[in-house]
């Protein structure tokens, strides 16, 4: 039976022969030759341990019967010592009986070859395992590759961010001037105009800040300073400021407090941030006269707060889109408000930095409720 043609894309990978017989090291070093791998061969557990970060293999093929060292002990040590770096370890045994197998992969080996060698076995089976190894290998790579491009993006996602936040906030500044008379009155249709342009600066800037905010988070650079703080006291704030906006749609956000103050650790700032989210799209989603309200609780080990509107719900076959960038939905703003999408992931990232969570479920009259659960100090 003819043995498996060479791989051209194995050849001159690197394989290290363990065994303390002679005789086997010979006839493996005479099969895999054939298809042009590079060979190394230790006699016993302890020499494989010193020529392993000398000759890097790809893969070891180990015997399990020798003096000093066995073979599930030296696989032990090389997983021990390179962990997933590790070269696949396949044994070469004499023996089949199942407790040796499950040891051995226990220890961290990927399979068996049996002696006496057929050739055409070892071949398949090596050539399998080298495969695995390259395409992990390819994996790896592409992975690093996709990293550093990622890491690109996001440095030019926040340079572009930063240098669009101060023309925009200045526009907006402007436009506050012209509409509050500072210059002198204006007519009814440069009031008009100047209205729509500080409504569409405020979004363009809203939008750059949640950019920035998001490049910020996937560069691994999101610093929080927590500290325990009241969360009712946050949170009364925030309702206080929303309110003003949801007046202008008559809709009003109502606070039930705890049975007593919680003091979770946290960023102000940060979950101030998320707060105004949940409170911003409550009353962006639901319906021109609407009451939102929130709720906190505690039990002790962790407390949350759960903001409750009377919007159209989440539909069910697009709640995996809810919490990602630019997670759109199909439901839309009552009052022709803007989304960019990246406001709930933004309350996720900085909730989880919390060592909280953030979840969101369809109430059973109407509407939703997003909740938020952060630790209490033991």
């Amino acid at each position: 039976m003819s043995q498996p043609l060479p791989a051209p894309e194995l050849k001159d990978r690197k394989i290290l022969v363990v065994d303390d017989d002679r005789l086997n090291i010979r006839i493996l070093s005479g099969i895999l030759k054939t298809q042009g791998y590079a060979l190394a061969d230790a006699d016993s557990g302890e020499r494989a341990l010193e020529l392993y970060p000398e000759f890097r293999p790809d893969l070891v093929l180990l015997d399990v019967v020798m003096p000093g060292l066995n073979g599930f002990e030296t696989c032990r040590k090389l997983k021990d010592t390179y962990g997933d770096a590790c070269a696949p370890i396949v044994f070469i045994t004499a023996k089949n009986e199942s407790d040796d197998v499950v040891e051995g992969f226990s220890a961290g080996g990927v399979d068996y070859l049996p002696k006496p060698f057929q050739a055409k076995e070892v071949l398949v089976r090596i050539q399998t395992h080298l495969r695995n190894q390259l395409l992990t290998e390819q994996q790896k790579s592409l992975v690093d590759q996709l990293s550093k491009a990622n890491a690109a993006k996001n440095k030019f996602l926040g340079m572009a961010a930063h240098d669009l936040r101060n023309p925009l906030a200045s526009i907006r500044g402007l436009a506050e001037f012209l509409r509050d008379g500072v210059v002198g009155p204006l007519s009814a249709d440069q009031l008009d105009l100047v209205q729509t342009i500080h409504a569409a600066s405020q979004s363009m800037l809203t939008m750059v800040n949640e950019l920035l905010d998001v490049a910020t988070i996937e560069a691994g650079e999101l610093k929080i300073d927590p500290a325990q703080h009241n969360l009712g006291d946050l949170i009364e704030k925030a309702v206080y400021l929303a309110n003003i906006d949801a007046a202008k749609k008559n809709t009003r956000i109502e606070i039930t407090p705890p049975a007593s103050p919680l003091y979770p650790s946290f960023d102000p700032a940060k979950m101030q941030q998320v707060v105004d989210n949940l409170l911003s799209n409550a009353v962006k989603y639901s319906p021109p006269g609407s009451r939102i309200t929130v709720v906190l609780h505690g039990d002790g080990r962790e407390c949350s707060f759960g903001v409750k509107d009377q919007g159209p719900g989440i539909p069910e076959n697009e709640r995996d889109r809810l919490f990602k960038d630019f997670g759109r939905l199909s439901v839309k703003p009552t009052g022709g408000e803007k989304s960019t999408g990246l406001g709930l992931a933004i309350c996720r990232k900085i909730t989880e930095a919390h060592h909280g969570s953030i979840t969101a479920a369809n109430l059973p009259g109407g509407g939703c409720e997003f909740r938020v659960t952060l630790p209490l100090p033991a």
